[in-house]
């Protein structure tokens, strides 16, 4: 099927489990100035990471899979939490490593930090060099979240014509103004819509089901309200009327492109959004059933027992001691 065109509401609801989980607030933004031979060890295991050629090129090695040429402009979406490595050729040994928690040493271990420290975001072995990157990580732990990564590949890139975004986000990231995180977390979640937006119209990326549907008039609408209004008392036939169709013509659209009934989808989604909300220490189980739309706490732990298999107690502990 054609391509959707997804408009801004489309954003808000397909890619809403991306965006209001990794939403970018305080993600860690760098760039770094490099001059050939270059070769950059990734190990800070971050769940998503989206890297920007501002200037010159180089090449991606992931995990597993053969390297992949960066051109200047290409934007490349890491899916972690394996390691990559970032190399003006695929050849050049390691200079630097990468760890959790933003700390850089040699392969041997010695740190690199403040050696490489070129001021304001900005990091590398030559503050004149050819190569410039961007580099954002999220930090990415709930169940929306998960949802979405589940379907991207370890590595994608989207082409410089597709990307106007990178030479603003270049321009903006080594200022220290007011407000200056807020500019640059916005940024960065527009680029990485962007990417997504590019990547999920390509063949190749086999869209789910879900995100092709939003470019059919009548299961699209029928997903926009779902998630608009999850706690709304849905039936196929209010869905239906909503949606301007009959009760049948929806049940069949909605399972052909989905892949599911409506009600099942609307189960999932609902259980997805309780399991990001029992995070919270201070939300309680019939707050929760209330905003995902179930009556009373006893059915929502009813169902999310029915469906995965553990209690929503069960579900905060475990997230608590993974946290």
């Amino acid at each position: 099927m054609p391509c959707p065109i997804v408009s801004r509401l489309v954003v808000v609801d397909a890619l809403a489990g991306l965006l209001d989980g990794p939403r970018a607030r305080g993600a860690f933004l760098l760039r770094t100035v490099l001059d050939p031979p270059w070769s950059l060890r990734i190990e800070d295991h971050a769940p998503l990471t989206v890297v920007a050629v501002v200037r010159g090129g180089g090449w991606v090695l992931p995990h597993t899979g053969d390297p992949v040429r960066l051109r200047q402009g290409d934007v490349a979406v890491l899916r972690g939490p394996d390691p990559y490595t970032l190399a003006d050729d695929p050849g050049t040994p390691v200079q630097a490593v990468v760890h959790p928690g933003e700390i850089s040493t040699t392969p041997d271990g010695a740190a690199l930090c403040e050696r490489w420290d070129l001021g304001v975001r900005t990091w590398g072995g030559d503050p004149n060099g050819s190569v410039v990157l961007l580099s954002g990580t999220y930090q990415l732990d709930g169940e929306v979240s998960r949802r979405l990564l589940a379907v991207l590949p370890p590595l994608l890139v989207a082409p410089e014509s597709d990307l106007p975004l990178v030479p603003l986000l270049a321009g903006e990231v080594a200022k220290d103004e007011p407000g200056q995180e807020a500019v640059l977390d916005r940024l960065l979640d527009l680029l990485l819509i962007s990417v997504l937006r590019s990547w999920f119209c390509r063949p190749e990326a086999d869209a789910p089901g879900w995100y092709q549907a939003h470019g059919d008039p009548v299961v699209g609408r029928a997903l926009r309200l779902l998630h608009a209004d999850p706690a709304r008392q849905w039936t196929v036939a209010s869905l239906a009327g909503a949606a301007g169709v009959s009760r049948a013509a929806l049940a069949r659209r909605f399972t052909e492109l989905v892949g599911e009934p409506p009600m099942a989808y609307l189960t999932d989604w609902r259980l997805t959004l309780a399991a990001d909300l029992l995070r919270e220490p201070s939300a309680t189980l019939a707050a929760v059933a209330r905003q995902v739309g179930y009556s009373t706490p006893f059915a929502l732990s009813a169902a999310f027992k029915r469906v995965r298999g553990v209690s929503p107690s069960e579900h905060r502990t475990r997230e608590d001691l993974s946290a």
